[in-house]
């Protein structure tokens, strides 16, 4: 069973893929915040609550995958699905091979979300 209570953090820097994944998930029953940055999520004074993170592969600064990195690095272990508008098998691959929970193509399937989401949050 899932907790939909569950906090999940979306990171993306496009503020309509913020709305719109915050929108969904909250009609989902989870909790979420939304963050445009890496670094703005790295501040965030929940980061030890959040159960599950939808990332943004490509973004200024900070990347979605040297994020990744940094938390993996800290030993931050908080599931990741990663979103991209670019499809990218070979990077798909290679962010699953380092523990992604997946990695979708944007536009998103709803349904896909949600088991990766529930994926993420059984792990």
């Amino acid at each position: 069973m899932v907790d939909l209570r569950a906090l999940i953090s979306v990171v993306d820097d496009d503020v309509s893929v913020r709305e719109s994944l915050s929108g969904l998930l909250g009609s989902l029953g989870f909790d979420v915040e939304t963050f445009s940055s890496a670094n703005d999520f790295l501040r965030s004074p929940r980061i030890d609550e959040v159960e599950c993170i939808v990332l943004d592969v490509a973004m200024p600064v900070m990347s979605g995958p040297e994020l990744f990195q940094s938390m993996i690095s800290s030993g931050r272990d908080i599931p990741i699905v990663f979103i991209t508008g670019v499809e990218d098998e070979i990077l798909r691959d290679r962010l699953i091979s380092m523990g992604a929970i997946d990695c979708l193509y944007k536009p998103l399937c709803v349904d896909d979300l949600r088991k990766a989401v529930a994926s993420a949050l059984h792990r």
